[in-house]
């Protein structure tokens, strides 16, 4: 089925905090969502194998092990980028934009591609970016998004490595930010084959033809994020026998 960004934002919003967000928190979440889903990056696909982890009460929060001027390491303790990108990245635009760069390195976080939308954010705040991952299954890819300051879009590259090839910490991420001030350093990716590239142009494309056609979900993930969601009606209601809000 077909739905609008304005409904897909919608519902994305009430899921999150049907889940227990807390205000501010529920929107970047729901943004980082429709963000990959609207430029044609399967947001929705994304966000159902991270329910379970989204929705996951027990694990720690994440959390900073290690600051510095020039370094920030966080510990995801196996959560999902919904639940610590967006604060993460917040610091590290602050310390990028006072030190001049910055790098970062998240460990034991699932659903790294929601740091494509992140990436924009940054370049919004006069920074470059660049975000580098592997996968955890064979055959091994190295994920490779890089957006210059003031872009509004990133360029995504996806390599496959060869057997050989020195791989990523499993479930880790590296970040460098920094001011146009500071270059940004050359990549080099070995041995690698290019699997798939996404320009800023695809991107523009994709949302284009998104907000014209709608985007497809499925029946069924469309019942279940509405089960989600439900949950704030009936905190609502329930707050609204309770007297919340009287006089």
């Amino acid at each position: 089925m077909l739905i609008s960004a304005n409904e897909l934002n919608a519902l994305l919003k009430r899921v999150f905090e049907g889940m227990g967000y807390t205000p501010g928190h529920y929107e970047d979440a729901a943004a980082l969502v429709s963000w990959l889903q609207l430029h044609r990056e399967d947001g929705l696909g994304e966000l159902e194998r991270a329910l379970d982890l989204v929705a996951d009460r027990e694990r720690p929060p994440a959390k900073l092990v290690a600051e510095g001027p020039a370094t920030l390491i966080a510990e995801c303790h196996g959560r999902s980028a919904l639940n610590c990108l967006p604060a993460l990245l917040e610091l590290a635009c602050v310390q990028a934009l006072e030190h001049g760069s910055i790098g970062v390195e998240v460990h034991h976080c699932h659903n790294r591609k929601f740091i494509l939308k992140v990436l924009a954010d940054c370049a919004r705040q006069g920074l470059w970016a660049r975000a580098q991952w592997d996968n955890g299954h064979d055959p091994v890819r190295r994920h490779l998004a890089r957006i210059d300051a003031g872009a509004t879009y990133p360029t995504y590259q996806e390599y496959r490595l060869p057997e050989h090839a020195t791989q990523g910490k499993r479930q880790s991420l590296t970040l460098l930010l920094g001011t146009p001030a500071h270059s940004q350093p050359a990549v080099e990716i070995e041995d690698a084959r290019e699997e798939r590239c996404i320009t800023p142009a695809d991107f523009t494309l994709a949302r284009e033809q998104a907000l014209e056609n709608g985007t497809e979900i499925s029946p069924a993930l469309w019942q279940r994020l509405n089960r989600l969601a439900e949950a704030v009606l009936v905190e609502s209601s329930e707050r609204s026998r309770s007297g919340a809000g009287g006089r």
